[in-house]
């Protein structure tokens, strides 16, 4: 053993244990900004958009009244969902691809 008690991977332990608190604050900002982020798209070229947090909670639906149409409500339903399924995709990519370039590509449960 080193004389004084001295670890010879104290140091670098020290400097690993800073730099993981630093990485996880930044991912705690990051996400933190993601989730007050809004997506939006659109369906049915623009007359249904609907809008999805970085929480991927709808937050807005915008309908076109023209699109209403009591007798295809059907068609309808099938715009709203791909809009607020893709504006939900965009929320996912958005976050994966933030937290990514924090994490460095290492998939870490419970982030994205």
């Amino acid at each position: 053993m080193a004389r004084g008690g001295f670890r010879p991977g104290a140091a670098n332990m020290n400097n690993m244990m800073k730099q993981v608190k630093k990485m996880q604050e930044q991912m705690e900002k990051a996400q933190s900004e993601i989730e007050e982020k809004e997506f939006s798209s659109s369906a049915g070229g623009g007359v249904v958009e609907a809008t999805v947090n970085g929480k991927k909670e709808v937050v807005n639906i915008k309908i076109d009244p023209d699109v209403v149409d009591p007798e295809d409500v059907e068609m309808l339903e099938d715009l709203i969902m791909v809009a607020v399924n893709d504006a939900s995709k965009k929320a996912s990519d958005y976050n994966e691809e933030t937290m990514g370039k924090l994490t460095g590509g290492i998939n870490i449960p419970g982030l994205m």
